[in-house]
């Protein structure tokens, strides 16, 4: 028992170290050891979402589903209106390799929604507008709402590079949120 002046170390009480042994122990068999086939399977899944293992395996434990979209701010594409919103190779390579994922493009004004699709040249599902980077949030969960339509807001994958645009994650309810120079570092 702390009381006052007590520092927050480890108790000297006779037995500590079996305890913390034992707890130890304990909390290493509430973890789930997945079969050999269910792992590689996760591996797979990773790699066709474009994701490391470590990311993947994140978003599923936190969500406990699995991605079937993947949401893209035109800030994270590259995909600049006063230059062109055409995307950079890379990235179209990137966004071509995923499968069986709706590519969702949220267009950052003054971007529109119909010049990133154009610009996207086919890597891209459909286009959106995003929500404003300080909108309410309100706001921000009808606009990506309206983004994802049918698709339920924990099985998308939110790719941004801001972190204002992180906050759409929580204002939406995504799985989770990943910054674009992570993402596209990634093979």
């Amino acid at each position: 028992m702390s009381g006052p002046g007590h520092n927050g170390g480890p108790s000297l009480a006779p037995g500590t170290g079996w305890r913390k042994h034992c707890w130890t122990v304990a909390r290493a068999d509430l973890l789930p050891h997945l079969p050999l086939e269910v792992l590689r399977g996760r591996l797979r899944r990773a790699a066709e979402l474009g994701l490391d293992y470590r990311s993947y395996a994140g978003i599923r434990a936190a969500t406990g589903h699995d991605l079937v979209a993947v949401l893209f701010s035109s800030n994270a594409l590259l995909a600049m209106p006063v230059l062109s919103p055409v995307l950079s190779p890379a990235r179209r390579t990137k966004l071509d390799q995923l499968v069986d994922t709706s590519r969702i493009g949220l267009a950052c004004r003054p971007l529109t929604a119909p010049a990133l699709l154009q610009g996207s040249g086919g890597c891209l599902d459909a286009a959106h507008e995003a929500p404003a980077h300080l909108a309410r949030w309100s706001h921000a969960r009808a606009a990506l709402r309206a983004a994802l339509g049918r698709i339920p807001g924990d099985r998308a994958l939110l790719v941004g590079a801001h972190l204002l645009e992180a906050d759409w994650c929580a204002a939406g309810g995504l799985a989770g949120y990943l910054p674009d120079n992570r993402y596209f570092a990634s093979p």
